[in-house]
């Protein structure tokens, strides 16, 4: 979860760093913005035809574009290539306009500097200088620089969901963006055109060589089944072969043959049957259908009557009766004569047929052999057309393609028209003041809570108690103040020195501070006391020998047997702060070249006794590992109440790592928002890497008034309330 408070606190200790980048930030963009070199901006519009007027009905050579959504993300993307700016550039000369090529401007200012930084760097690299190059290679280099120039002057997008598609150009003279922007809609219908004219062109041109191809190979083809078809004799008539109409016509004057034969034999049979059968010859129908016979009849009826005539009259042997009956036996052997002369012809009738069927059956066997004789030399016949057949239609396909392509060629048009034409803007788009300082505001407030977020990001240092409690797990003993000098005292070059402070404001809080720290080193060791405390720190300038000097006064002051002792053999910055000027220390205590009451230097303030450390060129090896050194704590613990080692830092020298094994307890002095978590964090392994009594962590140089705005949570922030009780 956020805390809401903790993040206002953020805000608040960071305040100035908030207002003065944001203020920055806003007078940059208010800068820019004035100094800013009016754009103008013309947009056009060009509409994609979705409906194709259709003059002939002939599909086109390159068909319209389809209604959908891709292809209108296609034509913006065909509208922003560079091959389409190229085209535009050349139309209106943009080479020689200075405001896309930068050979021609006069750079001044910064941009002055710029350029000649940028032509000290091109010098340096002797692949990128001019004179190895070509004037044409150096034309060729002017111009896709010009175009790369246009191509960020122009805007291509589409309007909505619609296909109606915005060119937007920007320049610095509104008659020039209104040209560019009108050039760009002119350029990409006149693309489209040529794209259309130059796919009929090269259609035309292969649809022409194809068309002559085809040509040679039908008449190739049709001359093969022309010569094939003489050189097998299979002419055709009526749409089949002469051999065919042989073998039909055969047939058919067969089946007519043997149906008259059939008929013929059935007539004779029946005439035979009949006369065998003693059947009247006036029941045979063949010889009822004889006229000869008819008129023969009517002769013998004719006669009959006569004879029965002639017999009523005359008797048998009249002459009369004699003639008649001779001319009727004549007319009977007459009647006989052409019954056998019909029978006659029946039989020969049957005969011819049987005859003409037997013909026809040898010419049918004859045309049949000569029609399977020709089968083989059909199915060669049948292939070769076919395959004039396929050349012959794609010929006349190809063929009527060809007159489509060519009569379409003049009625091609784009797919696109244009629908509002740039005009010259008035007002230019560029900057925009309103705008500019609407965002310059947006901006001011990105930046300034950016840089305090990235500020608090890289703070590491100890802020607070409770990041000691949470970073280093140990008790917070106090915050020592930082003692604040006024502005006139500031100018003034007035130093407060706080072990002097302590004197002359025992009531204060800093002095407060120190007593804290006293108490809690007594209230630390209930069970065994904190005789000997040692004061450390990660890195010089944390305040330690401050701690050490002010804490000792004020036990002193507290009528404490009190004792100051300075460990930093290097800098004896204890030593140069009261009695710089000693001639004998601890370290000649040590070596026993001195005694320890001569040494020890009395406070003149205070009954606060002091062991300084001499001058010395001299120092011998593992002072404070030596049993002397041991020696002389447990001299000092029976004579004092509380003694304070004033060690040096603990990652800068060893001395401390021995010193803090021997001692009943460390304070590690940590200098607020300067000391680092890690860097504490170190030394604190250092020092219970040596098995020390750590009793807890001193926050110094505290400003206690910005550490009350790290939360409402840390003992800063009430530092309002309980200041009263404190006489700064």
């Amino acid at each position: 979860m956020i805390d809401l408070r903790e993040l206002l606190a953020v805000f608040q200790r960071r305040f100035w760093t908030l207002i003065s980048a944001g203020f920055l930030t806003f007078v940059a963009v208010v800068i820019f913005t004035l100094q800013a070199t009016p754009l103008y901006t013309a947009t056009s519009s060009v509409v994609l035809n979705v409906r194709q007027s259709q003059v002939v009905d002939i599909e086109a050579v390159l068909s319209g574009m389809p209604p959908d959504s891709a292809m209108v993300d296609t034509e913006v993307e065909v509208l922003r290539s560079r091959s389409l700016a190229s085209t535009v550039v050349e139309r209106l000369d943009l080479v020689n306009v200075p405001e896309f090529n930068e050979a021609l401007q006069e750079p001044s200012g910064l941009g002055a500097l710029a350029q000649g930084l940028k032509s000290f760097l091109s010098a340096l690299l002797p692949s990128q200088t001019n004179a190895s190059l070509t004037a044409q290679d150096r034309e060729q280099r002017t111009r896709e620089a010009v175009v790369s120039s246009l191509m960020e002057a122009r805007n291509i997008r589409r309007s909505g969901l619609t296909y109606v598609i915005e060119i937007s150009a920007t320049s610095k003279t509104p008659r020039l963006a209104r040209d560019i922007a009108n050039a760009y809609a002119e350029a990409y219908l006149t693309s489209q055109l040529e794209a259309k004219f130059e796919a009929t062109e090269r259609a035309n041109s292969w649809l022409n060589d194809r068309v002559e191809s085809l040509r040679e190979e039908v008449q190739t083809r049709e001359e093969a089944v022309a010569r094939f078809r003489d050189e097998a004799g299979l002419i055709d008539a009526e749409g089949a072969t002469v051999a065919e109409q042989q073998v039909a016509d055969l047939n058919s004057q067969l089946a007519i043959q043997r149906a008259e034969l059939s008929e013929a034999r059935a007539r004779l049979d029946a005439v035979r049957s009949q006369l065998e059968r003693g059947v009247a010859s006036d029941t045979i129908a063949e010889v009822l259908a004889s006229e000869v016979i008819r008129e023969l009849r009517r002769q013998q009826a004719e006669v009959a009557r006569r004879q029965a005539d002639l017999s009523g009259r005359y008797g048998p042997r009249h002459p009369e009766i004699l003639t008649v009956q001779r001319e009727l036996a004549d007319i009977n052997s007459q009647i006989d004569a052409e019954i056998n002369r019909i029978v006659a012809s029946l039989e020969n009738e049957v005969n011819v047929s049987a005859q003409r069927v037997r013909s026809l059956q040898g010419s049918l066997l004859e045309a049949r052999s000569e029609l399977s004789d020709n089968n083989s030399a059909i199915v060669q016949l049948r292939a070769l057309e076919r395959e004039a057949d396929a050349s012959r239609a794609l010929f006349e396909s190809f063929l009527n393609r060809f007159r489509q392509t060519n009569e379409t060629g003049g009625l091609t048009e784009a797919d696109a028209r244009v629908v509002a034409e740039a005009s010259t803007p008035q007002n230019p788009s560029s900057p925009n003041v309103i705008l500019n300082l609407a965002l310059g505001v947006v901006l001011a407030g990105i930046v300034g809570v950016g840089l305090v977020f990235v500020l608090e990001m890289l703070d590491t240092g100890v802020h607070t108690d409770t990041d000691i409690e949470k970073n280093f797990g140990l008790a917070h003993i106090a915050s020592v103040p930082r003692l604040k000098v006024g502005l006139a005292d500031r100018f003034g070059g007035k130093v407060i020195d706080p072990a002097q402070y302590v004197l002359d404001k025992p009531l204060s809080g800093f002095s407060e501070s120190f007593r804290t720290i006293r108490s809690a080193i007594r209230i630390s060791g209930i069970d065994t006391q904190n005789t000997i405390v040692a004061i450390t720190s990660a890195l010089p300038g944390d305040g330690k020998t401050t701690t050490s000097l002010c804490l000792g006064r004020i036990s002193a002051m507290a009528g404490s047997r009190t004792l100051v002792i300075d460990c930093d053999l290097r800098r004896r910055l204890l030593t140069e702060a009261l009695t710089p000027d000693v001639e004998s220390g601890l370290l000649e205590v040590l070596s026993s070249a001195a005694e320890l009451d001569s040494v020890i230097v009395k406070d003149a303030q205070t009954d606060l006794d002091i062991l300084p450390v001499a001058q010395t060129t001299f120092t011998p090896r593992d002072v404070f590992g030596s049993s002397a050194f041991e020696a002389l704590l447990e001299q000092l613990r029976q004579r004092y109440d509380l003694i304070i080692l004033d060690t040096a830092p603990v990652l800068a020298v060893a001395d401390t790592r021995a010193i803090v094994s021997k001692v009943d307890g460390v304070l590690l002095a940590v200098r607020w928002k300067k000391s680092a978590t890690g860097i504490v964090r170190k030394a604190l392994h250092e020092v219970q890497a040596s098995k020390a009594n750590v009793l807890g962590i001193v926050l110094n140089n505290v400003d206690l008034e910005a550490q009350a705005r790290y939360g409402y949570d840390k003992s800063g922030y009430y530092y309002r309330s309980y200041q009263k009780y404190y006489a700064d």
